[in-house]
């Protein structure tokens, strides 16, 4: 919970100066972005070792992820890709005062090598259909995707479909009844 306080007052401190999330998120930062993260990390398969978040902005999921691999023990290496500095700058502040062990990419997820990830995340950074294509890129053989989708979430994998042959499971949200969590299995283009 120390390591949580600590991120959390991170934020708020950085997100003075630059644009992390929503300031109207913040007075629920909790809820909003922590615990939204959080129910990732009951999907993941038990043998997973490399989780990979794109468009890491705040550090949601993949901060979060880390710090319940640490708490778990887990053997899961988090590695976190932002295109933007100066979010890049907060993500190894953040990571410095937990002392956490991830690696942070700056740059775009296009110009990343195969990273051959065993699950892959993404929250709010592209529809699903692009997230397809990031993750046909950057998943292990049998890797999954997890993305957090709002109340668009069927018609996102209703176009997704036209471009894509994959296997889906939607989670409800436990923050938010509009909400899924997209799981994706297999995975080739049509």
């Amino acid at each position: 919970m120390q390591h949580f306080e600590t991120y959390l007052a991170l934020l708020e401190k950085w997100n003075r100066r630059i644009n992390l999330v929503s300031p109207a998120s913040l007075d629920d930062a909790w809820g909003r972005h922590v615990l939204d993260s959080a129910q990732l990390w009951r999907f993941r398969p038990p043998e997973a070792r490399r989780w990979l978040d794109l468009g890491s902005g705040a550090g949601f999921p993949g901060m979060v992820v880390a710090l319940l691999a640490r708490a778990e023990g887990s053997l899961i290496r988090v590695t976190l890709v932002e295109s933007d500095e100066r979010k890049c700058a907060f993500l190894r502040t953040v990571a410095t005062s937990c002392n956490l062990d991830v690696r942070i990419e700056t740059g775009r997820v296009e110009g990343l090598a195969p990273a051959r990830a065993d699950v892959i995340s993404a929250r709010a950074l592209a529809p699903l259909n692009r997230l397809l294509g990031y993750a046909q890129i950057h998943r292990a053989a049998c890797g999954i995707g997890l993305f957090p989708k709002g109340r668009t979430v069927h018609k996102e994998v209703e176009e997704a479909r036209r471009n894509w042959r994959f296997d889906c499971q939607l989670h409800p949200s436990a923050t938010d009844p509009e909400a899924a969590i997209v799981e994706i299995g297999g995975l080739e283009r049509v």
